[in-house]
């Protein structure tokens, strides 16, 4: 999609490719992973090209699904499925709200989902309330899910709705065996997967799941808008989107249409190439650092920062699952903006009360150590 370019191939070459980190030390790619140059350059390039040479050499129309053909393919590698699995898509909000308006529910559903979830895995569910769906939500202890809790709420559920990896403390649930004892029970299977990609392994087919909501704009370093959703191919056939376009379905004019095949019925309509682009550049450089180098390395400076933590402040796992460690303070707010004046940039979360470093590969020790001097009169 885009020319080669010299590429990070280790941590620090990375950190050293992102710009943000000119400022200050950044905690907080739980929320938005700022880019390094290279997937800038992927975007903007993309759309010079899109611009300024395709219309007069190829159709517009044609080279942007050219260019998403390729993305999907690269995407596909990158999650261990097939391409036609996968649709391209805004964000993870985008891709839980385009299976929930998939599926014809009827008064009586059950919907069940963790108290966990991100806003994006609890407002299409409670708007289906309205037209009569149950909402069941499952309480959870310290960031873990107790199995026999699941097992029966989920009995007699439509729809399954869970995080791969919790926001809120950072723990890693466990995919596979939820996905089976929802699937047991005859339910379909969401798994909101967007704090995984570029942190830690992920190979979607293992997990079993139906669909998964993910994006790029996080972990991975990707720009805004870079959406993905996988969806199994036998469940995809199923699946009836309410939002329809040209580019969801097999020709577009006439008096009937077909939806695509697989994933592709929950692309809609004209969007950016840029987005995409870069975050096909995004996956290459993560993958020429190593997925399994950065997890190894975020979870041990996660581990460092834990450590420093008393107990009683700390929310995450004291041996964290990922890179996001949560610790409990007074005023989260206050504390997030007196830290920012440090420069040193993490996130206040409304429930639990508190602020959530989230470690990527590209911090340091050093960095670790600064945020950990400055949140001890937090504890003093």
């Amino acid at each position: 999609m885009t020319a080669e370019r010299s590429r990070p191939t280790t941590p620090m070459e990375l950190r050293e490719a992102m710009p943000a980190f000119d400022e200050g030390r950044y905690f907080n790619f739980g929320a938005h992973g700022p880019s390094p140059r290279q997937v800038v350059a992927a975007g903007e390039q993309a759309t010079r090209a899109h611009e300024y040479e395709v219309p007069v050499t190829d159709d517009p129309y044609k080279w942007a699904f050219g260019q998403y053909d390729e993305v999907r393919e690269r995407l596909a590698a990158f999650l261990g499925v097939e391409a036609d699995e996968v649709a391209l898509t805004e964000s993870t909000t985008a891709g839980i709200n385009a299976i929930a308006g998939a599926i014809d529910w009827e008064p009586g559903d059950v919907v069940v989902r963790t108290d966990l979830e991100h806003p994006a895995g609890v407002l299409p569910w409670q708007r289906l309330e309205a037209e009569g769906v149950e909402v069941r939500v499952v309480e959870t202890a310290g960031g873990r899910l107790d199995i026999e809790t699941f097992r029966e709420a989920v009995a007699d559920a439509r729809l399954v709705c869970f995080s791969a990896l919790t926001w809120t403390h950072g723990t890693m649930l466990s995919v596979e065996e939820l996905v089976d004892i929802a699937h047991d029970a005859g339910a379909f299977t969401l798994v909101d997967a967007v704090q995984v990609p570029g942190q830690r392994p992920m190979d979607v087919t293992a997990w079993g799941a139906d669909a998964v909501a993910a994006a790029g704009h996080k972990w991975l370093l990707g720009l805004w808008g870079g959406g993905f959703l996988y969806v199994d191919r036998e469940a995809a056939s199923d699946l009836a989107p309410r939002a329809v376009g040209y580019r969801s379905v097999e020709e577009p004019t006439g008096d009937e249409f077909a939806f695509a095949a697989g994933a592709r019925r929950f692309e809609v309509g004209t969007t950016s190439v840029a987005p995409y682009a870069g975050l096909a550049e995004a996956i290459e450089i993560i993958e020429s650092v190593g997925v399994d180098r950065i997890h190894e390395r975020s979870q041990r400076l996660a581990g460092r920062l834990a450590d420093a933590v008393p107990a009683d402040r700390l929310l995450s796992p004291a041996a964290p699952d990922s890179g996001l460690v949560t610790v409990d303070v007074e005023d989260p707010e206050a504390t997030a903006d007196r830290l920012a004046e440090d420069g040193l940039i993490v996130r206040p979360l409304p429930e639990p009360a508190s602020i959530r470093a989230s470690i990527h590969a590209v911090n340091t020790e050093e960095d670790i150590d600064r945020l950990t001097a400055a949140l001890e009169s937090e504890w003093e």
